[in-house]
Parts: structure tokens; sequence; C-alpha cells
């Protein structure tokens, strides 16, 4: 049975972005960084973050917020082969018509993480954005957070669980830590 997973790199202080809505450092690409390769043209492909990176493309379809589709043009309509779910109560921009593999689901996160698990069928979905994960986390539709803690204080920002509804219950399933990051798993205790 397919898992709904956030994926998401995170500085020690909360902050998935920076006041521009980058990742930080220099070139934008701060909280990345554990996963690029040393000349930060590439993505790792073997040791920690080889196996994390495999996780995360090992997903069926993807859910994820209208503004982070947004800012990165919906992936340009492809998602490495993958479905791509955005929950919005607006219709698309007229560019998503050269999109098909992205659907806007009007009645809510819910519908949209159900759309999506249909699509993935065994395999996870993943959720990509901030608003997006606390939605789902209220809704009781995010079985899993893999947070890769970023050895960095950003100060400022766009934080990842600013405001939740209530207190939610996680269960430590694995914690990996690296030079470049400590990477978190937990599942959404029910």
């Amino acid at each position: 049975m397919s898992a709904s997973v956030l994926f998401m790199s995170m500085s020690l202080d909360g902050f998935i972005a920076d006041p521009a809505d980058r990742l930080g450092g220099p070139d934008g690409n701060r909280l990345h960084y554990w996963g690029l390769t040393e000349d930060r043209e590439g993505f790792r492909s073997e040791g920690v973050a080889g196996e994390m990176l495999a996780e995360y493309n090992e997903t069926g379809a993807v859910v994820a917020g209208r503004r982070t589709v947004e800012i990165v043009d919906h992936w340009g309509g492809d998602h490495h082969g993958r479905p791509i779910f955005v929950p919005s109560h607006r219709p698309p921009g007229p560019s998503v018509a050269n999109y098909p593999l992205v659907t806007y689901v009007s009645d809510g996160i819910a519908s949209a993480m159900a759309q999506a698990k249909a699509a993935a069928g065994d395999r996870d979905v993943l959720v990509h954005g901030g608003d997006t994960a606390r939605r789902a986390l209220a809704a009781g539709v995010l079985d899993e957070l893999r947070i890769h803690q970023i050895p960095v204080l950003l100060g400022r920002g766009r934080r990842l669980f600013d405001e939740l509804p209530a207190e939610i219950e996680l269960e430590i399933v694995r914690v990996v830590d690296t030079p470049e990051a400590t990477h978190l798993r937990y599942r959404v205790r029910r």
C-alpha cells in the first residue's frame, strides 16, 4: 500500500526557504547541498545521499501546492515522469494545458491525495510544499515525514511548521546522521 511522504530539507531553525523563496546560500541551493555532487552540477548516486534520493525517485505520484508548482513552472510538466496533483480552489493558468501530467484538484487536499494514491499504485506519493504538508497533516492524509535537517541557521524566511491545527504525534522510524545533514524519518501516529 502506498504512503504519502513529505520529503523536505530544512534548516536547524525550521526554515524551508529564505525570504526570497530560495534555499539559502549564495547560489540559492544551500538546503540541497547534502544531495548534490561536490561540483553541485548533479545529484549524488552513492552513499546515504544516493539512498535517500533513490527513495525520492521511486515515488509514483506527486501532490504539490500551487505556490510550489508555480515557482518551478510545474517542473516543466514532468516530475520524473510522475503525475502531479495540485490542490487549489482557483483554476490553473493557461500554460498548464501544455502539461498533461498536471491535474488541478478543486475539492481539497484529501481528494488530491486520493487521486495521487490511485495513480501511484503501490508506490509512495511525494508531497511538496509547506502549506500542502500542513493541510495534509490537518486532514489526516499525510503518512510520513522525511526531513533532511541541515546544519545551518537561515534566521528568517518560510518555516515548515509555523502553524498546525493541533498537536500531532510522530513515531521515529529512522535517523541517519551525516556531516551534510541529519536525515529523519517519522511516521504520523493515528
